[in-house]
Order: structure tokens, then C-alpha cells, then sequence
């Protein structure tokens, strides 16, 4: 679709006569999560991917560090990267029932693309380590977002591989990389409820001195 030249992503442009324009915080207001088992496909094709990360990786950067890189997760990737957990997962803790052996198994399985955001720490540098873990995750919410704007469906989820040294190994993570979110994306197979959300009058104050 083609855009006005004055307006390249069109969100400048009039209403069609007897139409009201659309309010852009729509986007950030029915944005939801939709659970990883309900995403299936298609996930986006790649020319829609390349444009929606391309989009995500603009994000606030102290100092231009770029302090993130992506791994993406697809077809049979997925299941073998759940079955090296949950076999450490047992190799932890051997009583772990068959349930959650299964769980951990399948865990990425469902739906059809998993993005990892990972955190690159750039140890010495003069920017703080939260700030370079908070640019990583603007990009995974950014994912979230352009997602939803697509169409898409998404789920920004962590566990315990998220925190661990040996499953950052497994994923060819660096000593000074982390993830930051394992980012499930697909179509969504159901309407996700609303959820409650907090009241902004608990939360927003005014600094007087």
C-alpha cells in the first residue's frame, strides 16, 4: 500500500470523508498478550519480519551502544532447544515429574516463531547496566507492539532459562550476555479477554519540593 509522500507511515494523513481518524494511543491500548498456546500460524513471513525488527531496534541507546542482538527460534529449532532444557532440567533435579518434564519439553513448541532478546553488557562502560538492559527490553516490547499493529499475536516470557548460565550456553550466549525474553509470535487462535489494569490515579504524582 502506497503512503503520502508527507506522511511515510501514513499516521499523518486526514480521515476518509464521514469517518473519524483513528486515535493512535489505540495502538498501546488494546494491546494484550495472547499465551503462547494460543499463537499459531502464520507467524509473520520474512519481508514482514525484516520490517517489523527493523522498526523494533529503534529504541532510546545511551551512549550508542546497541547492547542487544535477536536469535530467532523456527521449525524443529524450537523442540530441540526444549528438549536440551528439560534434559537439564532432569539432569537437575531427578525426581521432576513426567508433567513437567513435557512442559519444559515443549515449551517453545507452540507457537510458530520464538524471537530471544538478548542483553550484550558492556562491562566498564561509563552507561549503567540497567540502562543497557532496559534499551534490550524497549526493543522486545517494541516487538509486542509492532506485532499487534501487524495483526499479529505475541507473548514476552522468560522462566528459568532466562536466568541461567548453563541454558544461556546451550542458546551460544556470551559471559556478558543475559536474556532478557523469549518472544512467542503468531496468529491468535482466540479473542484474549481484557485483563484489569491499574488505575493511573494510584499511580501518578506530582513532585512539589
Amino acid at each position: 500500500m502506497a503512503h503520502d509522500e508527507e506522511s511515510p507511515v501514513g499516521m499523518n494523513r486526514p480521515a476518509a470523508p464521514g469517518r473519524p481518524a483513528p486515535d493512535p494511543l489505540d495502538l498501546l491500548r488494546q494491546r494484550r498478550s495472547v499465551p503462547s498456546r494460543q499463537l499459531g500460524e502464520p507467524a509473520p513471513d520474512e519481508a514482514t519480519l525484516q520490517s517489523l525488527l527493523q522498526a523494533a531496534i529503534r529504541v532510546p541507546d545511551h551512549g550508542k551502544l546497541v547492547p542487544f542482538r535477536l536469535i530467532r527460534l523456527q521449525g524443529e529449532a524450537k523442540l530441540r532447544l526444549g528438549e536440551r532444557l528439560a534434559a537439564l532440567a532432569v539432569r537437575r533435579n531427578p525426581a521432576l515429574s513426567a508433567a513437567l518434564q513435557e512442559k519444559e519439553r515443549l515449551r517453545y513448541s507452540f507457537a510458530p516463531l520464538v524471537l530471544v532478546v538478548v542483553v550484550r553488557l558492556q562491562a566498564g562502560s561509563a552507561i549503567p547496566e540497567i540502562e543497557q538492559k532496559l534499551c534490550a527490553g524497549n526493543v522486545a516490547h517494541n516487538i509486542l507492539l509492532g506485532a499487534h499493529a501487524l495483526g499479529f499475536g505475541a507473548q514476552w516470557l522468560t522462566g528459568w532459562a532466562a536466568y541461567d548460565r548453563e541454558a544461556a550456553a546451550i542458546l551460544h550466549l556470551g559471559d556478558d550476555e543475559q536474556v532478557i525474553g523469549f518472544i512467542h509470535l503468531g496468529t491468535p487462535l482466540a479473542e484474549v479477554p481484557e485483563r484489569d489494569r491499574p488505575a493511573l490515579t494510584d499511580l501518578l504524582s506530582t513532585w512539589t519540593a
